[in-house]
């Protein structure tokens, strides 16, 4: 009895899906306030893995680059996103792919330039 209670119990965890694992990345944009304290990146890179840590100095781009992506940001109130409104930004953060729109749970924000770039045609 003991090892047809252990066989059910293995199989029901080899049925279980294996949780998704959130990436951390980092998004290079355009901060923008959509609505009050709502806030988004637009004109955004590509995520690219990365850690929570603000970039080093080095990891800066010389020219905000821009992107195709948009994304909603979550866990603002950390972040004095108002001193950075329409600048070009990096934020790291937890990925949280969804549609219609992904997300980012930022984990830092540092300035590329007090201007954004021209979305790309």
């Amino acid at each position: 009895m003991t090892t047809l209670v252990f066989l059910f119990g293995l199989m029901a965890a080899q049925a279980a899906p294996a949780p998704k694992k959130i990436e951390i990345v980092s998004v290079t944009g355009c901060l923008k306030e959509a609505t009050p304290g709502h806030w988004t990146l637009t004109s955004a890179t590509d995520p690219v893995p990365s850690n929570a840590n603000a970039p080093a100095a080095k990891d800066i781009p010389a020219a905000p680059p821009a992107g195709k992506n948009a994304f909603g940001l979550i866990g603002v109130s950390e972040f004095n996103l108002p001193n950075h409104r329409d600048h070009t930004v990096i934020i790291k953060g937890l990925f949280i792919e969804a549609t219609p729109t992904s997300r980012v749970n930022m984990t830092s924000v540092t300035m590329v330039s007090p201007s954004c770039a021209a979305p790309p045609k």
